[in-house]
C-alpha cells in the first residue's frame, strides 16, 4: 500500500490573541493575551475528509483561519505543500464589503490561483448557483448573513480549491438553497477532493468524515477514526 501524501502538517501550534495582533502579520508576539490555540498537532492527507471536532470556544475557528493563511501562529510550525490552494468557507471570510458579489467572486477565484479570464467566464455560473439575482452586483456589505453564505458557497463550488475547509456551514440559506448546497457538498465528500470540516456535532463528523481530530481548550485531545473520536468526545461532553 502506498504511503499517503501529507499536504498539511500542524506541529505544536500556539496562537495568542492580543491588542497588537495584525491580520497576515508574521511577527510572533510574546505579550500576555488569550491563547486561542496552545498546543495543536495533526496531519492532513491528500484526498481525505478530516473532521475537526470540539465544543464551542475550543479554538476550531481560529485553527481554520490559520490553515487558510488569514492569521499566523505565535509558536509551533505549519507546513503547507507548495502551491496548495485552500479556501475557508465561513461567513464573511475573504470577502470585501465595499465590492460587489461579482467582484468578490472574481477576486476570490484569482486569489485561489485561477486567472481573471477563467473567473470572468464562470462568474455567471456562480451568480446562477447563488440565486442572488440583482444583488450579485450590489456591495457585499448590503447582504444579509444568509446572502454572504450563498456567495461564499457558490464561489467555492465553482473554483474547486485544492482543499475545501468548511466552518460548520452545511445547508446554507433557505430550504430550497439548503437542499441544493447539501447535495453539492455531498458530491465533494464522495469525490477525491480534500475536505476539512469543523463542527461540535459528532454525528456530522461521523457521517461525513474519514478521520477526526478532537481539540479542547486550544489543545489536541485525540486523533483517529471518526468512530473512536466521536464516541470519546460524546462521553466527555455528557460527563
Amino acid at each position: 500500500m502506498n504511503e499517503r501524501e501529507v499536504i498539511i502538517r500542524v506541529s505544536n501550534i500556539g496562537l495568542c490573541y492580543n491588542t497588537h495582533r495584525q491580520v497576515f502579520s508574521k511577527k510572533r508576539h510574546t505579550k500576555e493575551g488569550f491563547w486561542a490555540l496552545e498546543d495543536v498537532s495533526f496531519e492532513v492527507y491528500k484526498g481525505e475528509k478530516l473532521g475537526i471536532i470540539g465544543r464551542n470556544g475550543s479554538g476550531k475557528s481560529t485553527l481554520m483561519k490559520l490553515l487558510a493563511g488569514v492569521i499566523c501562529q505565535d509558536r509551533g510550525e505549519l507546513y503547507v505543500k507548495k502551491g496548495l490552494h485552500a479556501q475557508l468557507l465561513s461567513l464573511g471570510v475573504g470577502l470585501e464589503g465595499h465590492l460587489s458579489g461579482r467582484e468578490n467572486a472574481v477576486l476570490n477565484g484569482m486569489l485561489l490561483g485561477k486567472t481573471r479570464k477563467y473567473m470572468l467566464n464562470c462568474v455567471e455560473k456562480i451568480k446562477e448557483f447563488s440565486e442572488l439575482g440583482d444583488f450579485f452586483d450590489c456591495p457585499v456589505n448590503t447582504y444579509s448573513s444568509g446572502m454572504v453564505a450563498r456567495l461564499g458557497f457558490s464561489v467555492a463550488m465553482e473554483v474547486e480549491p485544492d482543499v475545501l475547509m468548511l466552518d460548520e456551514l452545511l445547508g446554507v440559506g433557505d430550504v430550497g438553497f439548503a437542499e441544493k448546497s447539501n447535495k453539492a457538498m455531498e458530491e465533494k465528500f464522495s469525490s477525491e477532493k480534500t475536505v476539512i470540516l469543523i463542527s461540535h456535532n459528532p454525528n456530522t463528523i461521523h457521517r461525513l468524515c474519514d478521520r477526526a481530530v478532537w481539540i479542547d481548550n486550544g489543545r489536541t485531545v485525540m486523533e483517529g477514526s471518526t468512530d473512536v473520536v466521536s464516541e470519546k468526545y460524546t462521553k466527555a461532553m455528557k460527563a
